[in-house]
């Protein structure tokens, strides 16, 4: 039933949760890649949108900027024309907080400021007509602004610069816009790592330092890399995170969007969780059905099991009920009515041989009991005729003392089948039994023509048993070993010790027994004689195994048998001390 259960075990294990694993781990691995595809593209998103937003508001005030710089440029007005254009302008676009026109060498031409202009024109001036946007500083009102410088060509003067301080507070509020998720935001840094922007409100500080980010990956990326990036990395602070970069127009500025990859790959993560939950339930279900189905499959199994052992021990009374209807059960009737048909097998067995057993005894008392009474009834007729003569008295009496022990004996193996000999144990010389043996049956042996030898053993041996039972098994032995061969044959007796045991063989040079008839000699009613019920063998092993021994017989067919006696032995002192006792 083991190997049913593993087979049963590996089936379900192949069919049902080796594919749900499999799925399971599929749709994991689908799931992941789906929602890092997902979130990276919302953020993605997010920043080309703000990168679009900050590029869009650069241009429109540069452009702002040039166009106030062609009407400064083409229209040749004069100082205080100027002056009045530039006021005009900050009027018109106030992200622009002040306009100064200076000269190839960095004089003040005109301002929209009444006093002396802030703006300075620095070294780092425009060589070409494209714009040149200053690094981002914080103003008193903690703002941020730029200065953007354009070259004049064609002004009054030979050269001349136009000089504007933009104000980023819209750029900050358009960073500040950009959200992913709930805690996502965005950071803008220039070409060198330095922040210009950041959504978090905590690092406003760290802006108006000045600080950088030389540290991000996405803010110098590897070597051969282009501004736009995506990356999962810690944070000093050992914060995990997403980001993707994105660049800002021509200026080499760069938008990173970012967001805490818990939150980012949170509903992941919560999907993972629940397809984790739904594969456990579904392999706890599918083991439970399993388990629950196997044992509906093993259990008429194991109740037939049960029963075919108790019909090979003998209870044959024994049954089994499988309910349901489909082939267990049919199985199991069929079950019950073999078991039923043995039933009546072994009544109709039991009752032949009852019939058997007593025919081979009615026909062995038949048979054995015929001749003596026949010779006894004949004797006592002629008895009536000879009473007077002294001879024929002499012949009647050696006639019934003849018969009627053989009667007797019969009679007595009769009972002792019926039921175990009462026996007695004391210690027994083995050398001096086998030889009282051997003496009460060399008469018998002489008129065969037989030789009867006893070969004792070295040492003394003793068993413990019953004298007279033991002299009964070996003198029935003697007779039969005598019956079986032919004249001038030997029988012999042999004793010996063996790891504690004493052996007693009983052998001779007769005819043999057949190997087929060997493992039934001791049987009850089996003979090979003419005459005899054939249970002088079958007490012999009761009376040996009631003494704690054993009994055995090889032989060969035309070179005689051996029949073969084991006792655990005694030590020899307890028989001297009785014997001195």
């Amino acid at each position: 039933m083991k190997t049913i259960r593993a087979r049963l075990a590996v089936l379900v294990a192949t069919a049902a949760v080796a594919p749900l694993l499999a799925y399971g781990v599929v749709s994991l691995q689908l799931l992941r890649s789906a929602t890092n595809v997902s979130v990276t593209e919302e953020a993605e998103t997010a920043a080309e949108h703000a990168a679009g937003e900050i590029e869009k508001y650069l241009n429109h005030n540069i452009d702002l900027l040039t166009a106030v710089a062609s009407d400064l440029q083409f229209a040749r007005l004069t100082l205080d024309q100027q002056e009045r254009v530039l006021r005009n302008n900050v009027q018109a676009f106030p992200a622009y907080t002040e306009l100064t026109l200076f000269d190839g060498n960095g004089a003040s031409l005109a301002s929209t400021r009444l006093l002396a202009p802030t703006l300075v024109l620095g070294a780092e001036r425009p060589v070409t007509e494209r714009p040149h946007i200053a690094p981002i500083q914080i103003d008193a009102a903690q703002l941020p602004f730029t200065e953007i410088s354009l070259r004049l060509d064609h002004a009054g003067p030979p050269v001349a610069y136009l000089v504007g301080r933009l104000s980023l507070e819209q750029l900050w509020r358009a960073v500040d816009k950009v959200r992913v998720g709930g805690r996502g935001h965005a950071v803008l840094v220039d070409e060198t790592g330095r922040l210009l922007a950041h959504g978090d409100p905590a690092m406003r500080a760290s802006v108006a330092r000045g600080e950088d980010l030389l540290w991000h990956p996405l803010v110098h990326p590897k070597p051969g890399a282009t501004l736009a990036g995506v990356e999962r990395y810690t944070t000093d602070k050992g914060v995990e995170m997403l980001g993707v970069a994105r660049p800002v127009g021509a200026l080499g500025w760069r938008i990173i969007v970012e967001q805490r990859a818990v939150e980012a790959f949170a509903l992941s993560t919560r999907l993972e969780r629940f397809l984790v939950m739904t594969v456990l339930t579904g392999l706890a279900l599918t083991l439970f059905i399993a388990v629950i189905w196997g044992r509906s499959f093993v259990r008429p199994l194991d109740a037939l099991m049960r029963g075919t052992r108790s019909l090979a021990e003998g209870r044959l009374q024994e049954r089994v009920a499988i309910a349901g209807r489909d082939e267990f059960t049919e199985l199991g009737r069929a079950f019950n009515s073999m078991a039923d048909r043995l039933v009546t097998l072994q009544a109709d067995a039991v009752r032949q041989e009852r019939q058997a057993t007593f025919g081979r005894i009615a026909a062995g008392l038949v048979h054995d009991l015929a001749h003596p009474i026949q010779n006894i009834g004949n004797n006592c007729r002629l008895m009536l005729q000879l009473y007077e003569d002294p001879q024929y008295r002499q012949d009647f009496r050696r006639m019934i003392d003849r018969e009627f022990p053989a009667i007797r004996r019969l009679l007595e193996d009769l009972r002792n089948l019926a039921r175990p000999i009462p026996l007695e144990r004391f210690p027994v010389d083995v050398a001096r039994l086998l030889q009282e043996t051997a003496e009460r049956i060399s008469p018998i042996a002489t008129q065969a023509g037989l030789t009867v030898t006893v070969s004792p053993a070295s040492t003394a041996l003793a068993i413990e048993g019953d004298l007279f039972a033991l002299g009964r098994v070996l003198q029935n032995l003697l007779q039969n070993a005598l019956q079986a061969t032919p004249p001038n044959g030997r029988v012999w007796l042999a004793m010996r010790e063996v790891d504690g045991r004493a052996v007693i063989e009983v052998g001779d040079t007769g005819c043999g027994i057949a190997a087929e008839r060997l493992p039934h000699v001791f049987d009850d009613y089996v003979t090979t004689k003419r005459r005899g019920l054939g249970l002088g063998l079958a007490i012999s092993r009761r009376i040996v195994e009631q003494l704690g021994g054993t009994i055995a017989v090889t032989s060969e067919v035309g070179k005689g048998s051996v029949f073969t006696l084991s006792f655990p032995a005694i030590p020899a002192q307890r028989l001297l001390q009785q014997a001195s006792a």
